[in-house]
């Protein structure tokens, strides 16, 4: 292993000084360093274009300026950095990566977990269904969304997601056709993802209908989207169907200790709703809170799921760990969701929430609850945009892994054995399924990483890609040294990453020096 490491790191090395060295030459070749300065009438031109010339030493021969940037870069190894000056802004480039870094991997996690976790479900689902209605729709779906340019389902998104859903949220109303319409539609979706016989066709049906309808007239009926909260009732039958659900993922509904295990976890924070709400209310919150709260709640999952032990204990803490996740989860979004009026009705938001630009709103104050209701609204479009065009390749990888997993031997032997279905498509078939999104999913987290360069652009998210478009126009060839330098060194990560996850995923595998 350690020769391993070792090499990789040495290729790493050496991959990274021809790359850099590459595109160093390129770019000197490539930006204008003068470009703000041909079209100017200044009397003292000349004398400009030689300051110029001093500021960024382009009288030294590029290979010069390239070992003197690769000195500085490397200070970075021992504690001093120093990767240049953005000449354009008068900023050094280390100044700027924090805020550019934090952004990008703010957007591209929210992003990330997102199209994995419902890209994983629906593939799953359409690869049981194979062949069937919901298949069809769901592989053109994948395709159309897969082709669709990014540039373009931003701007719609920013039209219709932002300009036209504020002004729907004036006067939050919707004609019967649109609800039925919308009834209908989830009822079909619903009743292709259960499949089974025609009776359950039908109840599928009418009862994914009849929900859906419920919930829109509710939704519209008590104004809730411009008071949105869940609330003790909420939070309490969104977490018991929570905990349900994660069971009969987990373990399967039949082990009746993870069953108890996940209730009694909801029940323990359902219990715990009201002295949370008071300790938001007198505590100046922060995320160091919030990740304490968060190990409080995992520690307590796994304790009860070792209280009531079973066949495998610690498949019980697992799953009350889980249904401990998601019950702070909600928790959370409760808590968050009351200050949506204040939020709201804010002088700088002005009754228009959904943000089309930027990260964050600018000359907003407030609490901790404000401020990250604030940046979940900013959020909200470009992670969908990542999301939409993502979610097409995660769920086809699925689909086609799934499908030819279902096929292998092992999977006939399980169940002739006589194992539920769930415990064949859960527990043999996905594990090894998941193998090809090993390797797809570190290096398509890097890829969006260093290429969300249009989302950024488009929304004005000061991240990662927009310095790097910024720094291009600018011609600032620091900044776009040091993008190239991180991107690089992620990917590289990023494969090694995949590596390791093959080896944990099957044994079968071994790292080899």
């Amino acid at each position: 292993m350690i020769r391993f490491l070792l090499r990789r790191t040495l290729s790493t090395i050496l991959v990274l000084l021809v790359v850099t060295f590459v595109l160093y030459l390129l770019l000197n070749r490539a930006l204008d360093f003068f470009w703000d300065l041909r079209a100017s009438t200044a009397p003292n031109i000349e004398d400009l274009f030689a300051s110029r010339e001093r500021l960024l030493n382009l009288d030294s021969p590029v290979i010069v300026r390239y070992f003197q940037w690769l000195a500085g870069a490397s200070g970075c190894l021992v504690g001093a950095c120093d990767l240049g000056t953005a000449w354009y802004q008068g900023q050094e480039v280390v100044d700027q990566l924090p805020g550019a870094i934090m952004n990008t991997v703010k957007l591209v996690t929210a992003a990330t977990i997102f199209s994995i976790v419902i890209g994983i479900f629906i593939g799953l689902v359409s690869a049981i269904r194979q062949y069937s209605g919901f298949d069809y729709f769901i592989t053109f779906l994948s395709f159309l969304m897969y082709s669709l340019p990014v540039f373009w389902v931003a701007v719609l998104l920013k039209q219709y997601g932002a300009i036209e859903f504020n002004n729907f949220l004036a006067d939050p109303v919707l004609g019967w056709p649109a609800i039925i319409g919308t009834s209908v539609l989830a009822g079909l979706i619903w009743m292709g993802a259960l499949g089974g016989s025609r009776r359950r066709h039908l109840y599928s049906f009418l009862g994914a209908t009849a929900v859906t309808f419920a919930v829109i007239y509710a939704v519209l009926a008590f104004g809730w989207l411009n008071s949105p909260s869940l609330g003790i009732i909420g939070v309490s039958l969104m977490g018991l169907a929570g905990a349900v659900v994660i069971t009969y993922l987990s373990t399967g509904l039949a082990n009746r200790k993870a069953l108890w295990t996940s209730l009694t976890v909801a029940v323990i924070g359902i219990g715990l709703y009201m002295p949370l709400q008071n300790l938001f209310w007198y505590v100046e919150m922060s995320w160091l809170w919030m990740l304490l709260l968060l190990v409080v709640a995992v520690a307590i999952g796994m304790a009860v799921g070792l209280a009531f032990r079973g066949r495998d204990p610690w498949v019980s803490a697992r799953t009350g760990a889980l249904v401990a996740v998601v019950m702070a989860f909600f928790v959370f979004v409760d808590r968050v969701f009351q200050e949506w009026g204040n939020y709201n009705s804010h002088p700088a938001i002005n009754n228009r929430p959904i943000a089309t630009i930027g990260a964050a709103t600018p000359n907003l104050t407030g609490n901790f609850w404000i401020t990250n209701l604030d940046s979940f609204t900013h959020l909200l479009l470009p992670s969908i945009a990542l999301i939409l065009i993502s979610i097409a390749s995660y769920t086809r990888y699925t689909r086609g892994s799934m499908l030819e997993v279902m096929n292998q031997d092992y999977i006939r032997t399980a169940r002739a054995k006589g194992l539920p279905e769930r415990t064949v498509i859960m527990r043999h078939a996905l594990r090894n399924a998941l193998l090809p999104l090993a390797s797809v999913v570190p290096v398509d987290i890097i890829t969006m990483i260093g290429g969300a360069v249009i989302t950024e652009t488009i929304f004005g998210w000061s991240g990662m890609g927009k310095l790097f478009i910024d720094s291009m126009n600018r011609s600032e060839i620091d900044p776009i040294m040091a993008y190239i330098v991180i991107t690089g060194l992620l990917a590289v990560v990023a494969n090694l990453l995949a590596d390791f996850l093959y080896a944990v995923l099957d044994p079968r595998i071994r790292v080899n020096a």
